[in-house]
């Protein structure tokens, strides 16, 4: 129920861009006057980025014209919180009936992803959807369907390849510095704050977010594909749940309610957060949806720790492990090449006798600020018989690297601007970045290798097209 077609993805590829994906044609809507929006799914992330965000940076480009949510009291925050002023639908369809957009941006829970975005499709919108594109292939293959069949674009949010540190190993992979990549490491860790709040929300039940391979991998997967310039053809995954969830010394409904506050360690104060409690809290009667989650409840039914080997369509081979519960929060990545290596990391305290608090690291890399301060970050270059280079990036805390601003002016303002090296992405590549975590999962489920090719139309490439 998704991906893109390869005719749609050749006319889509200057619309999408990174990370979140996103590259549009001044003309790829027809339009000569102010695009028309709506948001579906008034979340955190919705309402923010995909909303006020816009609103502000954006007000001669395009306006919103509905918002619709299930839940009545959380949509009518999210219209005072955007400062806008356009109609609110709990009913979706009755909004594209009513609002007639252009564009339809969705950010609800990742396994309803499908819904909405064949529903805006089918009514003759294009459909910008937060990533992950959806949870399983099922799904993946509807939504490949329904663009090709109804002609219209479709849009995921990649932002991490638009940020200047993940460009510049792309620059150094794809002018050949160390040759032909025959196998790249990469660990990402989520820290005791940022990666337990997944296991707080919905995204740590299986059937709403895919488990962390498809809600969170499904960036590190596209960056990935778009760095070896490959396709995946290949997984064989490990994974278990061993920290969070049965295996808690204690549990409760919330934070807010438990009485084990002082003894654990992952306790979260949401009262302390004005947003969250207008947002979420303030709206629970509605649909029952607890923000501060218990970490350690029963339902919890996702892997906490993950270990992939891909098997990519050029040859090179990648090794993957997510850590869930790591004390610091941060990525390291080698590229082994004919030539050389190069190696890159981020946040590691180690490397630079930081000591970080581990909430504000987080709070600040999901800052919106125009105006950021510029940060030196190093790439280490091997070549073979040669002595390393130390290459000094300039780059960005805030907006995920610097790569949430440029994907929006990508998108919005910047229509026309060269793409030398392809931030920009397709239904393609939401499709493949998703398609190794459920490949992920399936290999653990069956304790065998699963070929990509065996999940959806899509075969893969040796080199992207």
């Amino acid at each position: 129920m998704e991906s893109f077609s390869r005719r749609s993805f050749l006319q889509a590829v200057a619309l999408l861009a990174a990370g979140s994906v996103v590259s549009l044609p001044a003309n790829a809507f027809g339009l000569h006057r102010k695009l028309r929006v709506t948001l579906v799914g008034t979340g955190v992330r919705g309402i923010s980025f995909w909303g006020r965000r816009l609103v502000e940076q954006y007000p001669d480009q395009l306006e919103f014209v509905g918002l619709s949510d299930v839940n009545p009291g959380r949509l009518q925050y999210a219209k005072e919180y955007m400062k806008v002023d356009c109609p609110t639908f709990v009913n979706f369809k009755e909004m594209l009936r009513t609002a007639k957009p252009d564009l339809v941006i969705v950010c609800t829970t990742d396994s309803s992803h499908h819904e909405q975005i064949i529903g805006g499709l089918a009514a003759g919108c294009d459909v910008l959807t937060e990533k992950p594109l959806t949870t399983d292939e099922i799904k993946a293959q509807a939504i490949l369907d329904a663009e090709r069949q109804y002609g219209k674009n479709l849009i995921v949010g990649f932002n991490y390849r638009w940020s200047p540190y993940m460009t510049k190993i792309k620059e150094l992979l794809m002018n050949g510095e160390i040759g032909e990549i025959t196998s790249v490491d990469f660990n990402w860790y989520l820290n005791t704050h940022h990666g337990a709040s997944y296991f707080r929300r919905w995204h740590g039940l299986m059937n709403k977010g895919g488990s962390l391979w498809i809600h969170k991998a499904t960036h590190h997967f596209d960056l990935l594909n778009w760095w070896l310039d490959s396709e995946p053809d290949e997984v064989f995954a490990y994974g278990a749940l061993e920290h969070y969830g049965k295996n808690g010394p204690f549990r409760g409904t919330s934070c807010r309610s438990c009485s084990y506050k002082k003894e654990c360690d992952y306790y979260w104060d949401i009262t302390g957060d004005a947003h969250a409690m207008k947002l979420y809290v303030a709206n629970e009667a509605h649909d029952g949806y607890i923000r501060d989650g218990c970490v350690y409840r029963k339902e919890i039914d996702i892997y906490d720790k993950m270990s992939a080997q891909i098997k990519y369509a050029n040859g090179a081979i990648a090794n993957y492990s997510l850590t869930t519960y790591s004390p610091f929060e941060g990525w390291r990545i080698a590229f082994n090449g004919q030539k050389g290596r190069v190696e890159a990391w981020l946040d590691i305290p180690w490397m630079k006798n930081d000591s970080v608090d581990q909430e504000s690291l987080h709070a600040a890399e999901m800052q919106q600020a125009e105006n950021v301060d510029v940060i030196h970050e190093p790439v280490v270059l091997y070549k073979n018989w040669k002595d390393y280079q130390i290459i000094q990036v300039a780059s960005e805390r805030a907006g995920h690297g610097g790569g949430d601003r440029r994907l929006h002016d990508k998108l919005f303002k910047q229509t026309e601007a060269p793409d030398p090296y392809g931030h920009s992405a397709g239904l393609r590549d939401g499709v493949m970045s998703i398609l190794i975590g459920v490949a992920a999962r399936h290999s653990i489920e069956q304790g065998s290798p699963i070929k990509i090719a065996s999940l959806t139309d899509l075969k893969p490439q040796a080199k992207r097209t």
